[in-house]
């Protein structure tokens, strides 16, 4: 027998609302660029990533994991290998003036987000500065063994040193990121290659055949 009411229908789930992950991971990367590792907050990145935190959680992981990802991004998108022409000194010219282009684009922030995400972290992230660092010394060895290849081939002499010479483009790159963040231009930074390259060591002459008696 009816009692004559009529059942309630059941309220209607709500939709989880969507999100693209790659803009996500985009828009995470340029926080962690702007304002670096230590200083952005899971609140800052949900904010520009569109998403609430139990979203970032679930898609990426703490912000450890989001950030060892937006690293990679990085890498992917801004990464410069140091090309294998035929002399490293036009190789690490042409990657210098990549790097001055790229450090001024107007499209991101200004600089190496390797160089930059960890200048500032406490002691809790520290994992993270060594990871970068660590990342930033590899850098700085392949270009020693890029000198070395042009050692080796006889267009350096063979006293030239190389890791000194690496040591020295490394901190030619570091000071163009800084100065990239102080707002310098692609001009400007162009100059600081310019002189970069002014200092590449002579090329070995060749033997000069003496004269027959």
């Amino acid at each position: 027998m009816s009692s004559g009411h009529t059942p309630a229908k059941a309220a209607p789930k709500r939709s989880r609302r969507a999100f693209d992950r790659d803009q996500a991971l985009a828009a995470a990367l340029r926080e962690f660029w702007t304002h670096g590792y230590e200083t952005t907050s899971v609140a800052s990145l949900t904010a520009a990533m569109g998403i609430n935190p139990p979203s970032l959680y679930a898609a990426f992981g703490d912000k450890r994991q989001l950030f060892d990802e937006a690293v990679r991004l990085y890498v992917r998108v801004h990464g410069v290998p140091i090309p294998q022409g035929q002399e490293a000194r036009s190789d690490i010219a042409t990657m210098l003036r990549h790097l001055a282009a790229d450090y001024t684009d107007p499209s991101h922030p200004p600089g190496c987000l390797i160089i930059t995400a960890a200048s500032n972290c406490g002691p809790g992230s520290q994992d993270v500065k060594a990871k970068l660092r660590d990342m930033r010394e590899e850098a700085k060895a392949a270009i020693a063994t890029r000198i070395r290849a042009d050692i080796d081939a006889g267009l350096l002499a063979a006293n030239v040193d190389a890791d000194g010479l690496a040591a020295f483009y490394a901190a030619v790159i570091q000071g163009m990121n800084q100065q990239a963040c102080d707002g310098a231009g692609r001009d400007a930074l162009d100059r600081v290659v310019d002189a970069a390259m002014a200092a590449w060591p002579q090329a070995p002459r060749e033997a000069v055949p003496s004269a027959p008696c």
